[in-house]
């Protein structure tokens, strides 16, 4: 693994968020990343949120997401995630960012 960022290595083989530029939120085990911010998910699934309905969850397993596509990569609090009931979450998607 090379140094693709600052404090990635500590969240090697932690559940984490990744909110990319096109406003999507991806959460699975980070496995690896380069020096280019490429980073490998596991077990990783999109959540995908409504004003509608509660947050949908789809499965994509094994998954790459591009350094320059990634926005914000946050730790996720395996407990508190538990807990949340997010087919009674409702939220406006995010949006893409805009350089």
């Amino acid at each position: 693994m090379a140094s693709g960022g600052p404090g990635l290595e500590s969240l090697v083989d932690q559940i984490i968020s990744v909110i990319t530029s096109d406003g999507r939120n991806i959460v699975g085990t980070l496995r690896g990343f380069d020096q280019a911010t490429n980073i490998i998910l596991d077990e990783s699934h999109e959540r995908v949120y409504s004003t509608k309905e509660g947050v949908q969850q789809l499965v994509l397993g094994l998954y790459i997401i591009r350094g320059d596509n990634i926005s914000v990569v946050g730790e996720v609090d395996e407990e508190l995630d538990a807990r949340l009931d997010l087919s009674k979450l409702r939220a406006h998607p995010l949006k893409p960012v805009i350089h």
